[in-house]
């Protein structure tokens, strides 16, 4: 078990600038945030990785529980007035950063809802140079033409939907950062394709990591 701040969430208004999000910080509890970090795989290398390709200790597993449970599918689906009811979730877990990351893009469409929740401590010096910190663009053209910065600390929960306004990327970080993407995702063709290369993705991890 692990209990998540489903009040401040509840509690939190939802912002509209410069696109529909909500952003929840402590949404993990430090308590329960130091249990999860001590029982996520550190993985060594960029990219987001399914589920079922890592292997998670009880408090990361409990955490991926919670996040693709009902109870956080019920609160994102009345903040935001969206009917979520039998959207598959697609979750994957990222570990690193590098340059190759963070460059201005919308989510695909087959993405209805983006979840993103934050695990790593406050202390690193990068997030307070802004390196690695997701922010919420104004349009595709400058990443320093933004309504909001999120950094990737403290158990912090950021949603929003999949609008084609939804810009957003964040400067250069190399190095470790910690996030939990969840999706609830149409049930079209395109979503089905996505769900199934994220599934081979998982196979081709496993296979490398017995070979």
């Amino acid at each position: 078990m692990i209990e998540l701040d489903y009040a401040a969430l509840d509690a939190t208004p939802l912002a509209s600038e410069p696109f529909a999000h909500v952003v929840v910080p402590h949404f993990v509890p430090p308590v329960a945030l130091r249990a999860v970090l001590a029982d996520l795989p550190s993985l060594g290398k960029r990219g987001s990785f399914p589920l079922d390709a890592v292997t998670l200790g009880p408090a990361a597993e409990a955490l991926m529980g919670e996040m693709q449970g009902e109870r956080l599918r019920a609160a994102i689906g009345r903040k935001f007035g969206l009917v979520l009811g039998g959207a598959p979730t697609m979750v994957t877990l990222r570990a690193w950063t590098d340059e190759r990351d963070g460059h201005i893009h919308r989510d695909s469409t087959a993405k209805r809802v983006t979840v993103l929740l934050y695990l790593n401590p406050a202390g690193d010096e990068a997030w307070m140079r802004q390196e690695g910190c997701l922010r919420l663009l104004r349009g595709p053209g400058n990443l320093d033409d933004y309504a909001v910065e999120v950094a990737p600390v403290d158990g912090t929960l950021l949603v929003f939907p999949n609008t084609p306004e939804a810009w957003h990327g964040h400067k250069v970080f190399c190095g470790q950062r910690f996030s939990v993407q969840l999706n609830y995702m149409t049930t079209d063709a395109k979503a089905r394709s996505e769900l199934r290369r994220h599934r081979l993705s998982a196979f081709m991890k496993r296979l490398r990591r017995v070979a």
